[in-house]
């Protein structure tokens, strides 16, 4: 059954591979990842990290691309197509449905936290920060918080930058983010990587994040790192599903997997090595949480030589993470309902980028108007806080555990053997003894425990 695609394909492997790691890399590899190596053993939880890379991460991502390029559409009728083709239900075609839903409800929100780093590029640009107290950058942060027209003003100067993106197609648009914006990311990376070992504690940050210390390293710190292998790669949320089915078909899958695996691992420990040279240099609390990115580091930047400078390079290096990320969590959606027939690329945006920008209304008043509404049935959470818990804890990992069971358990060998051309290689044995019998349990328990751990807190 050879299928064939509507939305046009990637020009060459190194494009997928620059959107992919571009659909990967995003706020959690500039901060989060960073800062969790540090707090739990540092090298050791690399290793624990890397391992889980390759258990849970790049199985299920070579899974959810081969399910992709099967199918050569959204990920609705991607999974519609491969179940028919395997003799299945339709009813497959859920686990595209839940990650083209989790898509847009994290652009929803994650758009409030990228408009947050777009209003920082003009402050540090215009001085704000220079020579700025703790308190100084507290109260910046805090008058961004209570000011519900900046915060609605940025959500929507970010949706509309996601949706220019996304209106322009596969190869004007989304390839452009690829070959122009990562490219860029990676120079400045570079470039606050030399300005952090000149005018920071490099040692002091390099003993932080790769001191190998096991005793440091709790049952806790394995289940992070389980679950940031699982999250880090956009997996379960429909975005590499929809990717794959414009990957060439020339293109061997599980090399170009390993390659966006090592690329977005690099940037979040290059990411690291830039933020906390300055972090000490300045004797701020590494463990400083979300305040870290924009209440520490500003007054950082600000109070260093060149640091405005390189201050406003940083924000401008966080949007365009979260950029590239946002443009692969619409892209999904608006594929199927231009495989409808009744919409073209720009109303198909349009429609859903309103959508997202209504609900992402919400999610920016959660930090003032909405701060006390936390009803019953969002959880007594507000809705950037639910909406964060039920896409992250429920349905990305079950979203990646129907892929784990479908593509191993239900997918003919034959199917894999010929989207891989992989026939009698024992890398394919392995990689299917993994997919079937190791990732779906590491999953679970991420999923399970970090259930329990959220309810009994």
């Amino acid at each position: 059954m050879a299928q064939q695609g509507i939305h046009g394909v990637w020009a060459n492997r190194w494009t997928f591979v620059l959107a992919a790691t571009g659909s990967a890399v995003g706020l959690g590899n500039i901060w989060k990842f960073p800062y969790i190596t540090g707090e739990n053993g540092g090298g050791a939880f690399v290793l624990v990290y890397l391992l889980c890379i390759a258990l849970i991460g790049i199985p299920i991502m070579v899974a959810e691309v081969l399910l992709g390029r099967r199918g050569r559409q959204s990920p609705i009728n991607s999974m519609r197509y491969v179940a028919k083709e395997a003799g299945l239900s339709s009813n497959w075609s859920a686990v595209g449905w839940m990650g083209v839903l989790a898509g847009l409800f994290i652009l929803s929100f994650y758009s409030v936290v990228a408009g947050w780093a777009l209003h920082y590029v003009f402050q540090t640009g215009t001085g704000a920060f220079e020579g700025a107290t703790r308190e100084v950058s507290q109260g910046v942060f805090g008058e961004l918080l209570s000011n519900n027209t900046a915060l609605i003003s940025w959500h929507t100067v970010f949706i509309l930058m996601t949706v220019g993106v996304v209106m322009a197609g596969v190869t004007r648009g989304l390839a452009m983010v690829a070959r122009v914006l990562m490219p860029l990311l990676f120079v400045m990376l570079i470039m606050l990587l030399g300005y952090g070992m000149a005018a920071g504690d490099y040692v002091g940050a390099a003993k932080f994040m790769f001191s190998f210390k096991v005793s440091a390293l709790s049952w806790d710190g394995v289940l992070i790192a389980m679950g940031h292998a699982f999250f880090t790669l956009s997996l379960g949320m429909g975005s590499i599903m929809a990717y794959g089915a414009y990957m060439p078909s020339h293109s061997n899958i599980g090399q170009t997997v390993v390659t966006v695996g090592v690329l977005d691992t690099l940037v979040a420990l290059v990411a690291g090595m830039c933020i906390f040279p300055i972090v000490f240099a300045s004797g701020i609390e590494p463990s400083s949480g979300p305040g870290l990115l924009f209440q520490s580091l500003p007054v950082a930047f600000g109070n260093m030589p060149g640091g405005l400078f390189f201050g406003t390079l940083f924000f401008i290096l966080v949007s365009i993470a979260a950029w590239s990320s946002a443009v692969s969590l619409i892209e999904p959606g608006v594929a199927w309902l231009i495989e409808t027939g009744k919409f073209n690329r720009v109303t198909a945006n349009l429609v859903l980028g309103g959508a997202s920008w209504l609900v992402g209304i919400s999610c920016a008043l959660s930090y003032n108007l909405l701060a006390d509404f936390k009803p019953l049935f969002l959880a007594n959470r507000t809705p950037f806080d639910f909406l964060d818990f039920l896409t992250a804890q429920v349905m990305l990992p079950l979203g990646g555990l129907f892929i784990a069971i479908f593509v191993g358990w239900r997918m003919a060998k034959a199917v894999m053997e010929d989207e891989m051309d992989a026939e009698g290689h024992p890398m394919l044995d392995i990689w299917l003894f993994v997919l079937r019998y190791i990732s779906p349990v590491l999953v679970v328990i991420v999923f399970v425990m970090t259930l329990m751990n959220t309810f009994a807190g």
